[in-house]
């Protein structure tokens, strides 16, 4: 089946993590390919996240102006509409992108004028995610959140939190979660990669969750699988990022078919186009390889995206019945 050629949803994709190398090249003029390869792909097994994030510096290094922001906003926009991406959640840390003295209002307005002009036109529709960090302290994680309120009714659809769970404490970016919350902005958060299911349930007790980054070591405590089905909370899966960040050794022991079977809302997604060098037909390719999915079950990871989608119910709407026309209404 060619996977390219039909419609799908993307809610987990970081913009910074999806630095091309034409972009690159084109912002640090002299870029060789070899050296792309090894600053800014991460190979195919890392130690661990920590070591995976290490290669995520390079490409928001290279995005520290309006010119930079706007050029990998558009050519990331291409990319997604070529292999038929009709709604995609795109989303960074602003407060990344101030070293060379951007404002991180300048920063989020770049981004989304730049979501705006390449939607013009186009099949695809958007929405900006806002992320904090685990490494920020709890001023930086309430600026973001008041980023995320200041921009929400103009293309910022949530806020994240994402980083390295294993190594820093959830608790100072409580407060700017409980903040969005009473704003009516939607979360989600990066938990159960690094740290196991414990992230999961102690984010789902202080952080007012619709979805869960990754989540997908929430099989290892069935106690922590009620809590995230009882939530009704979504799993934003990216398969090929968890077996780089060495959570499971190879596609068929990966916890996605599981899953599904048992009957979370799941969808699939890249994490980052750049940095997991992994496109989203190229994961569906890989997941039919291993699992054997039919277009029914792929169907299904599609409505649960659009269900969990931070977006209207009338945008919702036009995207199911697209997927329902091409992916078919199940037997």
């Amino acid at each position: 089946m060619d996977y390219s050629a039909l419609p799908k949803v993307e809610l987990h994709l970081h913009l910074d993590c999806s630095v091309s190398y034409p972009v690159a090249r084109q912002l640090k003029p002299g870029l060789s390919a070899k050296v792309f390869e090894e600053e800014f792909i991460a190979p195919p097994k890392c130690k661990d996240l920590a070591d995976f994030l290490k290669r995520a510096v390079k490409g928001f290094g290279l995005l520290q102006s309006r010119k930079a922001l706007r050029m990998a906003t558009l050519d990331l926009l291409e990319t997604l509409e070529a292999e038929q991406v009709i709604y995609a959640e795109i989303r960074f840390a602003p407060l990344l992108h101030t070293q060379q003295g951007l404002s991180p209002e300048a920063v989020v307005e770049t981004v989304l004028e730049a979501l705006k002009e390449g939607q013009q036109g186009k099949a695809i529709q958007t929405g900006l995610i806002l992320c904090t960090l685990r490494r920020f302290d709890e001023g930086k994680s309430m600026e973001t959140a008041r980023l995320a309120a200041r921009y929400h009714a103009q293309g910022v659809v949530g806020f994240d939190i994402a980083g390295d769970e294993a190594n820093f404490e959830l608790s100072p970016h409580i407060p700017a979660f409980q903040y969005v919350h009473e704003k009516g902005i939607p979360a989600t958060a990066h938990a159960g990669e690094a740290r196991g299911p414990e992230s999961v349930r102690e984010s789902i007790k202080h952080l007012h969750l619709s979805r869960i980054g990754h989540g997908v070591r929430i099989t290892e405590d069935p106690g922590v699988m009620e809590e995230v089905r009882s939530a009704g909370l979504h799993l934003e899966i990216c398969p090929t990022s968890n077996i780089q960040t060495d959570i499971y050794p190879a596609m068929p022991a990966h916890a996605i078919h599981q899953l599904l079977q048992e009957g979370f809302p799941l969808s699939i997604n890249t994490d980052g186009r750049t940095l997991v060098n992994v496109s989203l037909s190229e994961e569906y390719r890989r997941i039919a390889h291993a699992f054997h999915w039919s277009p029914d079950q792929y169907r299904a990871t599609l409505e649960a995206a659009v269900d969990a989608a931070f977006t209207t119910e009338a945008i919702k709407s036009g995207l199911r019945g697209q997927i329902l026309e091409t992916w078919g209404g199940g037997s």
